[in-house]
Order: structure tokens, then sequence, then C-alpha cells
């Protein structure tokens, strides 16, 4: 009699616990779902006033074609040429230098010195650099490469800085990636004779290029929107400059503070120029996302 009683009793509180939890789920579900929506309204927004603001002027030839030499804050007309070349030029000396010795660090932290002494001091230095603000970067070139060393300001000097901030992104995007490729993997790669770099060269890294190539995006991305390294180390030029080691520069951040300084939001002319490089630079980081991905979906790994 007691059991047969008990029967119903037990079944409710399944019942009870299965409709909390179905409920929670449904919280969760909804909470989720709430929090996406926030986070991507200031993200839309963000773009369609760029695309909005910015659109007339990158339609225009001249404004890939053409620099702002000779052009005032009140003269319509010139382009964002030589802003577009010297941000594409410091970028990319930047990430020749970075992506090496940040996915070598990685590589070193996660198979090489995981627990030695080295290995924590790595971390810890990799750890604190990436905390560290832009302007600090730029105030440490400047006083070693500029007061010390007596090299001039230059857009190589921008490009030294932003190494300083780009490497610790790498370091840790890789590193991360690195992990959770499967011990299994490196264990067949061993079993069948191949020496450890090589297993690292043939296995690991391939298996997680892709996301390898997105931190290095994320790095990317992040220096070549940087204003302070520019304003100190090297200054903006209006007119076109190729060299590197000598001279202002152009660079589409740079571009956007001069336009500010110039009436941005009171005249006109430099409010259409100061939207133009930011629409300008989110697509050229758009196309730097788009070819390394399609860079890393083609050689990564096939399946089958």
């Amino acid at each position: 009699m007691t059991a047969m009683l008990d029967r119903p009793l037990k079944a409710r509180t399944f019942a009870g616990v299965s409709l909390r939890r179905r409920v929670a789920d449904s919280v969760a579900s909804v909470l989720v779902t709430l929090s996406i929506g926030i986070a991507l309204v200031p993200l839309v927004w963000v773009l369609y006033s760029v695309i909005a603001k910015g659109f007339r002027m990158i339609t225009s030839s001249v404004w890939w074609t053409h620099s702002q030499a000779g052009m005032t804050a009140f003269m319509a007309g010139g382009g964002a040429y030589h802003a577009i070349i010297g941000t594409v030029l410091q970028g990319l000396v930047c990430a020749v230098i970075s992506i090496p010795i940040g996915i070598f660090v990685a590589i070193y932290l996660v198979e090489y010195g995981g627990g030695t002494p080295m290995g924590r001091l790595t971390t810890f230095m990799v750890d604190v650099l990436t905390g560290v603000p832009s302007i600090v970067a730029a105030l440490f070139i400047y006083a070693l490469w500029v007061a010390t060393l007596g090299f001039p300001r230059s857009g190589f000097a921008v490009s030294l800085a932003l190494v300083l901030l780009m490497i610790p992104v790498i370091v840790r995007a890789t590193e991360e990636m690195l992990r959770i490729i499967p011990m299994d993997l490196r264990e067949a790669g061993y079993a069948l004779g191949l020496p450890k770099w090589k297993t690292i060269t043939r296995i690991v890294i391939p298996s997680g290029l892709s996301g390898i190539v997105t931190g290095v995006l994320l790095a990317l991305a992040r220096v070549m929107g940087e204003t302070a390294p520019l304003l100190i180390l090297v200054g903006y030029s209006q007119a076109m400059n190729f060299n590197l080691f000598s001279g202002f520069m152009g660079s589409l951040p740079g571009m956007m503070y001069d336009q500010t300084s110039a009436g941005a939001g009171a005249n006109p002319v430099p409010t259409e120029r100061l939207w133009g490089a930011a629409l300008t630079l989110v697509l050229l980081v758009a196309v730097i996302n788009v070819t390394a991905k399609v860079f890393a979906k083609t050689f990564a790994p096939k399946k089958g």
C-alpha cells in the first residue's frame, strides 16, 4: 500500500523537476538571445552610421587615387590614397615582424616551456604587454629609438610600437588554439617516427591554422586603428610618402584625427573626409579578414 502511494508522489516530483528545468532552460535561452540582441545594437548602429555617412566619399574615384596635398579644411576634393598607403605599409611591416615572433613564442609556451621558469616568466611578460596602453608603447619606442639611438621620427618607428601591441594578442590567441589540439594527433605523429618539430609544423599548426589566422586578424585590426603611436612617432602628412624611414606619413587614423582638428562636425568638408576615412579603414580590415579566412580555409587540412 505504501509503495503504491509513493509511486504517484515520485512521478509528481519528477514532473516538477522536469518542469523547473524546462522553465530554467527557456529563461536562459531568452536571456542569451536578449544579450545577443543588446550586443548587436551598437555594432549595427556603428556600421550603419559609418556606411551612411562615408559612402559618398568612397564612391569617388578621386578618393582612391589622390592625396590631400595642397588641400585645406574648407576646400572640397582630394582623396585618401596617401593615408591608405601609409596604413598598409605600417601594418605590413608590423605584421612581418610580429607574426613569426608571436607564433614562435606561443609554440614554445605550449610545446616546450610550459612549466619551466622561463615559460612562466614569458607568460607573465605577455600578460603585462597585453594590458599596455598604446601611448605607453609609443613613448617607449620614442625614448629608445628616437631619444637614445638618435633615429628620426618615422613610419618604421610607428611599426615598432605597433609590434609591442600586436605580439601579445597573437601569442594569446595562438596559445589557446594550440592547447585545444588533441594530444592524440601529436602522439600519432610520434608513433610514425616524426620528430617533435616536424609534428608541430606538419600536424599541430595546420590543425589550428584557422584559429591562428583569426588571432592574427584580431591583432592586426587592433593596431591598424591606433592613433597615439602615429602622433608621437611620425606625425601626419597630407602628401604622399612611401619612405618608412624618413618624414611625416599619412595614415587613416591620422587622417581622421587631422580632420577632427580641422573642424569636423562643424565644417561639412572635413566631416565628410572623416567619415570617408573611417569607412575606408573598416573596408581595409574587412578585406584583410576575408582574404586571410580564404587562405586559412584553402590550406587547412582536409577532412575525410
